[in-house]
């Protein structure tokens, strides 16, 4: 991957030192229930056999809103019927419902939205960089976490990368 590095680091979060991967060996997720912003329920049960791409990040961050314009073209370009398709989930991790409906309106975000308490980026990212792209295989296991902005060739890559994974 040709993946950016995020500077200033101040901007957006303390960053470490990280792998491209899971920390430590791919692990199961336990998906909660998430509503989106549009209300609708997505329950634990839709996840499963079916790869995923979640994306953390904030309406204040200027690399994710360059991030998720990436995000936006992909989601375009796939079938979300296709059961091998991933579904996308971008969590923002704003505390403002609003803002963050009102952002997403503003740069005509087509992608499925929510936003976090807390309990997904939990369950997910143990470091605390946005945006950070998280890649989970059909079988509910995290095998990739991926730090801070990608360039869009790396991100139109990412189904390819999760088919690669079975």
């Amino acid at each position: 991957m040709k993946r950016r590095a995020v500077l200033p680091a101040c901007v957006c979060a303390v960053l470490a030192p990280l792998p491209a991967r899971a920390d430590g060996p791919p692990r199961r997720v336990d998906w909660p229930a998430v509503t989106l912003l549009d209300g609708t329920l997505l329950p634990p049960a839709s996840w499963r056999g079916r790869p995923a791409i979640v994306v953390f990040w904030a309406t204040w961050c200027p690399f994710c809103r360059s991030h998720n314009v990436h995000l936006d073209k992909l989601f375009a370009s796939l079938d979300a019927t296709a059961p091998a398709s991933p579904r996308i989930l971008a969590v923002a991790i704003d505390t403002d419902r609003a803002l963050v409906a009102r952002t997403v309106a503003e740069r005509r975000y087509r992608f499925p939205v929510t936003v976090d308490d807390g309990t997904l980026r939990a369950r997910f990212a143990t470091r605390r960089v946005i945006p950070t792209t998280c890649l989970v295989d059909r079988s509910g296991l995290l095998v990739q976490t991926i730090p801070g902005e990608m360039f869009e060739e790396d991100v139109m890559e990412l189904p390819a990368t999760l088919a690669k994974r079975g």
